[in-house]
């Protein structure tokens, strides 16, 4: 590949207009000749810089509403030609094609038309045609032409150039040329999910998947693996929208735990209350609502004080001085919020190490979104689980019934249940987990684990007895046998809420009306792998 390429001639036709007269003054001040089209152009003059229109050039007007105007061999010729293949010159002459060794061009801003809920004929009409059309055209030609997709490129672009005499190395426009192809493969992923959406088209021959890089990572999981944050353009809020007000940057686990965190409690609205979620690796190790923000946090930690440890806060209401003097007397990551006041900050200030995030607001539990996991050769796309049961969805199968109070605290349970990795077991007392069981083989271990976790935790706090006892348990899969409800009794528990659909729920429900104990099913499932 040739090396340096002097830049003589620049295409700029901009959407977003962000550094766009002052890139024009700098390449005019260094001989640049500039072309433009519509609003672009305009912009330009009126900065007092001499411009070409493309019209101009092409012999064309702009036509059809601005559809076609770059669509044409005086364009495409002067972006695609080999500067050393004397056959393509050769046409060039014979045409009177000019070179163009510089294109500065972003798109029509589709994504944000759709973000802002445009309807059909809007969000079309917001599909560009001629910039992708050249911006491929550019970057295939990259050996001879420097293609330009992203406003914060500019200055790179300009010092390169000024390192080039005036022109641009190869390598600089190998990264130009990747950055523009992954933008039109991008935007092309933007349209065709969109569309998909419209159309109704829940499992479309082929998906495209589409990110822009957010933050480059140490490592991922461990630390010989690389790894990088990427984020899809929604606005959901969330650890990837989320403003971070000190601390160092964040880690891979801590991306991942922290969203965990965070969908967790934005399960509860504000206005329900103060709540509180705990995350280690990915699952919560403690969930609670309280009178007051520091009571949720402090019931919380007090379902699992040493899995608490090192992990993720997450609170579901602005984050104020008394919880943040509390949270700061163990080591934590990242504390994450819909605010946070001056004082907490302040409070937070003295602890450089502990990252705090603040999102504006919870995300919707029940928007839709997808989720997406890559494996060998491909990925599974699903619905997000957006799932939930009101009272009316509830079916007592026990001779019992629950009491009001155990009513309330097996929907939180519930709640809960469908954040804790399969096999998931969530024991809750008064509105705060008491005992949690995650991720195990068998639906009886994560019963027995959760269970002795509050065995531990009662003798951690010098109680006479584990929280267990009064509590209910859920489920987020049937019981397969009765043995993992008999655990739960064992361990105190009065109520339980799961599925049901088992072979053997005629079993279950017998153990359960053996024992004494109320027992709901949902109809629903919460697998979370």
């Amino acid at each position: 590949m040739t090396d340096s390429r002097p830049i003589r001639r620049a295409l700029l036709s901009v959407s977003d207009k962000t550094g766009l007269v002052e890139l024009g003054q700098a390449l005019s001040t260094r001989g640049v000749e500039l072309l433009s089209t519509g609003g672009t152009a305009t912009a330009l003059r009126d900065a007092g810089l001499d411009v070409i229109d493309v019209a101009e050039v092409t012999g064309f007007p702009e036509m059809m509403d601005g559809r076609v105007k770059t669509l044409h061999p005086m364009v495409h010729g002067g972006l695609l030609a080999l500067r050393d293949n004397p056959a393509h010159q050769a046409a060039m002459e014979q045409h009177r094609i000019g070179e163009i060794d510089l294109l500065v061009v972003n798109l029509y801003p589709f994504e944000a038309t759709v973000a802002a809920g445009a309807d059909y004929d809007t969000c079309i009409e917001n599909i560009d045609i001629g910039g992708p059309a050249m911006i491929r055209a550019a970057a295939k030609n990259h050996a001879f032409v420097s293609v330009v997709v992203d406003t914060q490129d500019y200055n790179a672009l300009l010092a390169d150039m000024d390192q080039n005499n005036g022109g641009t190395s190869a390598e600089f426009r190998r990264q130009l040329a990747q950055t523009a192809y992954a933008r039109t493969a991008s935007y092309d992923a933007a349209v065709s999910t969109w569309m998909a959406d419209a159309i109704g088209a829940t499992t479309p021959r082929r998906r495209a998947i589409k990110g822009t890089l957010a933050q480059t990572l140490r490592y991922g999981e461990n630390p010989h693996q690389q790894a990088a944050f990427y984020t899809d353009g929604s606005d959901r809020p969330g650890v990837a929208t989320a403003t971070q007000h000190q601390g160092k940057d964040l880690s891979y686990n801590n991306i991942n735990d922290t969203d965990a965190a965070f969908e967790l409690v934005s399960e509860f609205a504000p206005e329900t209350g103060p709540a509180c979620a705990i995350i280690k690796h990915a699952n919560p190790c403690g969930v609670a609502r309280g009178t007051s923000l520091k009571q949720a946090y402090q019931r919380a930690f007090d379902c699992d004080r040493t899995s608490a440890f090192g992990g993720i806060i997450a609170l579901n209401q602005p984050l104020d001085k008394e919880t943040a003097e509390e949270i700061t007397g163990i080591f934590t990551e990242v504390v994450i919020a819909p605010d946070a006041d001056a004082d907490a900050r302040a409070v937070f200030a003295a602890k450089k190490n502990l990252r705090l995030l603040t999102t504006g607001g919870l995300a919707d539990p029940r928007a839709a979104a997808l989720t997406v996991r890559q494996v060998s050769g491909g990925f599974l796309v699903q619905d997000k689980d957006t799932g939930f049961v009101t009272s009316d969805d509830l079916k007592v199968v026990t001779k019992r019934a629950p009491t009001e109070q155990e009513l309330v605290d097996l929907m939180f349970a519930w709640t809960v249940a469908k954040h804790v990795k399969s096999n998931a077991i969530i024991y809750v007392k008064d509105g705060a987990t008491v005992g949690v069981g995650a991720g195990q083989m068998s639906r009886v271990d994560s019963t027995r684990i959760a269970a002795r976790k509050a065995v531990d935790m009662a003798d951690a706090l010098g109680l006479a007895a584990p929280l267990t006892q009064g509590s209910v348990v859920a489920s987020d899969a049937f019981f397969p046998f009765a043995d993992g409800l008999v655990t739960a009794a064992e361990a105190g528990a009065t109520a339980l809420i799961q599925p049901g659909g088992s072979m053997r729920d005629d079993e279950v429900i017998a153990a359960a009306d053996e024992a004494g104990l109320a027992m709901i099913f949902t109809g629903m499932r919460h697998f979370r792998h």
